[in-house]
């Protein structure tokens, strides 16, 4: 008998071996393929788009979640790892590379049992068993900060910093970070610190700035300095009111008759603008553009007046100055203003800006950063963005793990104790689990250019003897007390790396068969030549 055809003619489909083999393949070179960014030694790429002459065109970054959001991937177990990337930098902001890295690994350990008969599903009971040994692990060697919360951050921003382009300059940034966080008073609202990228000078000389910065400066004649400004925000259209009906036409007679027509407009504009100063504010804040002939009688009557604040930047400065946006101002008593003490002008570099400083919202600050190109700039950004994250993370829940590969070897060796209390085919899926843990640390001395086999083999005898905060020091090469050299991280972070690769693992795992849809077929063009 002949196959019964089910699928479409131009749908694919692939079962089994052939379906595992593919996920496996896919996912294991998305895995390589950021593998050399891995640690404070790690290697940068460059990232080309369509167009290298636009802006953002060409990236230099070692950041997993912006490689692996960068490049198109075809295969859909790649696409499970990248979209896993991109929730650990939602979530915690840090530990992005880690995790694609430790599923790539999971799945060659993966790919090496399944290879000897052993079923899938067996491999998956294995490692959630030994996932549940990880986590508790982990947990047991995790530390309270307590009052010394202060030192933690330091240290754990070192940390994150010290593997990104910063880390020349990582104890300027920690500061920096960890002053931003602290101002949060725990809210953990990040929009309240704005990051402002200006080109010039070197990377040292970015600071930390209490008040709130905009980009944007006052219109003509208009006051260049505002104290106890009452604030009205406002997303309107100040251009000149033409008659917007599509496809309109107003015919005169006359020149005359134009001239009476402009005459409206300008009146029309007019009473918007006496509408909008029947508040009594005396800073008018707009999204979209304000036209000479408005700008000029809000200079008149002594109103700082403020145009082409952007969407992103009027939404921030509603919620740092404690006002709302409003569109229409026929109701005076139902506005929300915003206020602050004082707006006024100051230089950056070349550049003009205004400050607000005394903010309703007092945990609001800017980070100003300065570097010698965009690239670095952008790079910059990621980096202090990562480890802001990071620290809002660790305000929550503020428990510490030993950092440089110390965590991921006390949780390899608890797996391999466990292990042997196992019985069955599943035990060789926790061990293997074990085995990909110890393989980070491994790539972390590659990364750096040193003998892995030699530190992680001493470091796994340290562990087995009890001295479980000994890490890998790669400034000198050697194994250490992590702790006491402050490279400690947050436990969430590393919590949450462990799980989410487990749980992607499983994931692609449980894979046995790929089906491509048929493509959407064309239109066909019956128009004459």
């Amino acid at each position: 008998m002949l196959p019964v055809q089910i699928l479409k003619d131009s749908a694919q489909e692939e079962r089994g071996e052939s379906a595992r083999l593919s996920s496996f393949v896919g996912a294991i070179a998305i895995g390589d393929l950021v593998k050399s960014t891995l640690g404070p030694k790690g290697m940068d790429k460059i990232l080309i788009s369509g167009n290298p002459e636009s802006a953002g065109g060409i990236k230099v970054t070692n950041d997993g979640a912006t490689i692996l959001k960068s490049i198109g991937v075809d295969n859909p177990a790649a696409k499970v790892l990248v979209d896993m990337s991109m929730t650990q930098d939602h979530e915690v902001g840090d530990g992005t590379t880690s995790v694609t890295v430790l599923a790539a690994e999971l799945l060659k350990e993966a790919e090496k049992l399944v290879n000897q008969r052993i079923h899938p599903q067996t491999i998956i009971t294995g490692y959630r068993r030994a996932l549940g040994i990880a986590q508790e692990a982990l947990k047991k060697s995790s530390i309270e900060s307590g009052d010394n919360i202060r030192e933690d951050l330091l240290k754990i921003a070192r940390t994150t910093l010290g593997s990104k382009i910063l880390s020349q300059h990582k104890e300027h940034f920690a500061q920096l970070a960890v002053d931003a966080v602290l101002r949060l008073k725990g809210s953990g609202n990040l929009d309240a610190i704005q990051i402002i990228k200006k080109l010039g000078g070197s990377m040292n000389e970015s600071y930390l700035d209490e008040g709130f910065l905009l980009e944007k400066l006052p219109g003509m004649y208009q006051p260049r300095r505002m104290e106890k400004a009452k604030i009205l925000i406002a997303n309107t259209p100040m251009d000149t009111d033409k008659v917007k009906v599509f496809g309109s036409r107003v015919r005169v007679d006359g020149v005359a008759k134009v001239a009476e027509l402009e005459a409206a407009e300008k009146l029309k504009m007019k009473e918007k603008v006496d509408k909008i100063l029947s508040h009594n504010c005396n800073v008018f804040i707009n999204r979209q553009l304000i036209y000479n002939y408005p700008e000029q009688l809000f200079a008149d009557a002594k109103v700082m007046a403020i145009e082409h604040a952007d969407f992103e930047g009027i939404e921030r400065l509603a919620l740092v100055l404690g006002g709302e946006i409003v569109s229409t101002f026929d109701a005076p008593d139902t506005a929300q203003f915003g206020y602050c003490e004082l707006i006024e002008e100051i230089m950056i570099g070349e550049d003009r800006l205004l400050r607000f400083s005394g903010v309703k919202l007092g945990e609001a600050c800017s980070v100003v950063l300065r570097g010698a190109t965009q690239q670095i700039l952008e790079e910059s950004e990621r980096s202090l963005h990562d480890a802001l994250c990071v620290l809002v993370t660790h305000v929550k829940e503020s428990k510490t793990v030993a950092g440089a590969g110390a965590s991921e070897i006390l949780m390899s060796t608890a797996i391999a104790m466990e292990a042997q209390k196992v019985a069955g085919k599943e035990a060789l899926a926790v061990e293997a689990f074990g085995r990909a843990l110890a393989q980070l640390p491994t790539i972390i001395c590659d990364n750096a250019g040193l003998d892995s086999a030699e530190l992680v083999t001493r470091l796994r005898a340290e562990h087995a003897n009890g001295r479980h905060n000994f890490g890998i020091d790669i400034e000198k090469g050697e194994i250490a007390d992590v702790t006491k050299l402050g490279v400690i991280e947050s436990y969430n972070v590393k919590l949450c790396m462990v799980s989410s690769a487990a749980e992607a693992t499983e994931q692609i795992l449980r894979v046995d068969a790929i089906i491509k849809a048929a493509p959407r077929p064309r239109a066909q063009d019956n128009r004459p030549c």
